[in-house]
């Protein structure tokens, strides 16, 4: 299996030199050469599969040229050893938590499959990589966790200061060993910019061994479809046409959900639930792709004004418009009306979402207006206790504070501040 540049299909990589590389050289993302289709029986007998085992064989044409059956069954239950339940709240309407890793978002998964890939390739290297990320929340987080330790592996986490939430900014200025954050006086955007612009300067990759882990590297990217999987798999008996809305932000998430759906999983349509950043929900009225500013929300993991992944979404459909509307719905959703959703929801079960958990929810009600016949499945995509101002300012509850994040409430915050991209690259040179 190769990886092309959707940039310059000439430009390929093997599954280890993508995730190794991170980017293309031309600065595209990589994209598989094909996605073959799952035996019909796989989703047939899907709920008599173990998650490890369905994992094992959604993830395994794609990297089987450069892992192992054995290593990747090692990967693979390093990754997945937490649940992943599907909770009915109203009719037709159920969420897929994605918060019971240790981090306590969906992140985990992907962050945690890239780290033992990484990992696994750098055995008996001699050179040090560093892994660049940007981050607009939980990303820092996962990353930070699922790289602790690694050896042969130094990680610089770029954060927007004072746009994101206090946990998450302890989740990743707290750990020491090989992580370090760099807190950047600007937005998430300026943040993946600078990684963007560090990857193409050879004056740091002559001397440095740069990868990403955002979600534009596909060890990161791909795994995600794995939980679309797992929430097939327990929603399979109820016999309904399945949707699933997902609160996007750089739109990695939703896009390896269709990838899950190109491997066959039966599924009638895709909602990318967004906050005030509407690029997307614009896209598909207008037909014209436009990155703007990004906004500050009260969900700001998703607050992205130019998403990397949506190009990935438009080369599923080979970018044909109107085939993309087909399997694709996205609208976007105000902080008030995504507090009203917290409420609502909160009312009607006594469910606690966060509020990107609710924009997800929005997303789905408004699909499932013209289309009520269907079983709607929202992503819970982070524990709300994680955006607790939020919650308590909205519902006047305050959660309990589960044990992966009380480890990290007394640590002290280490952070390097920078305001440029110069600051970036001194500290790559000089560390």
């Amino acid at each position: 299996m190769k990886f092309y540049s959707l940039n310059q299909s000439k430009n390929q990589a093997s599954f280890k030199e993508a995730v190794i590389a991170g980017i293309a050289p031309d600065k595209g993302l990589y994209f598989p050469e094909r996605i073959d289709a799952l035996p019909r029986g796989f989703f047939e007998r899907i709920e008599n599969l173990s998650n490890h085992e369905i994992a094992f064989q959604a993830i395994h044409q794609f990297v089987k040229d450069d892992i192992s059956n054995e290593a990747l069954k090692e990967i693979i239950a390093n990754v997945l050893d937490f649940d992943f339940p599907l909770v009915e709240l109203e009719e037709n309407v159920a969420t897929l938590e994605l918060f019971h890793g240790p981090t306590m978002a969906f992140k985990d998964v992907g962050a945690r499959f890239m780290a033992n890939c990484l990992g696994h390739f750098s055995k008996g290297e001699k050179t040090e990589v560093t892994v660049l990320v940007a981050t607009s929340g939980d990303t820092g987080g996962a990353v930070a966790n699922g790289f602790l330790g690694v050896e042969g592996v130094k990680v610089v986490i770029l954060y927007p200061s004072g746009k994101v939430s206090d946990i998450q900014e302890r989740q990743l200025t707290t750990l020491g060993q090989n992580i370090e954050a760099m807190e950047v006086d600007g937005t998430f955007d300026d943040c993946q910019r600078m990684v963007k612009t560090a990857f193409l300067d050879t004056e740091i990759t002559d001397q440095k061994k740069l990868t990403s882990a955002n979600s534009i590297n596909i060890a990161r990217w791909l795994p995600q479809l794995f939980y679309f999987l797992f929430a097939y798999k327990q929603a399979k008996s109820k016999g309904m046409e399945i949707v699933f809305s997902v609160p996007s932000g750089n739109f990695g998430n939703i896009c390896a959900g269709m990838v899950a759906q190109k491997l066959g999983m039966p599924v009638k349509h895709f909602v990318a639930a967004t906050n005030a950043n509407r690029v997307v929900p614009n896209f598909l009225e207008k037909g014209v792709y436009e990155p703007l500013p990004s906004i500050a929300t009260i969900s700001n993991a998703m607050d992205v004004g130019d998403p990397s992944n949506f190009v990935r979404i438009r080369k599923l459909y080979q970018n044909n418009l109107d085939e993309l509307r087909n399997h694709f719905s996205s609208y976007s959703f105000s902080d008030n009306a995504t507090r009203g959703a917290m409420k609502k929801i909160h009312q009607n079960s006594g469910y606690v979402a966060d509020p990107h958990g609710a924009v997800g929810y929005l997303g789905l009600k408004e699909y499932q207006k013209l289309n009520p016949d269907t079983l709607g499945i929202f992503l819970e995509t982070a524990h709300p206790v994680k955006f607790l101002d939020v919650v308590e300012d909205t519902l006047n509850i305050s959660p309990e504070i589960p044990l992966q994040i009380q480890k990290v409430m007394d640590k002290e915050k280490s952070s390097i501040k920078i305001d440029s991209y110069q600051g970036l690259k001194s500290h790559l040179l000089n560390s």
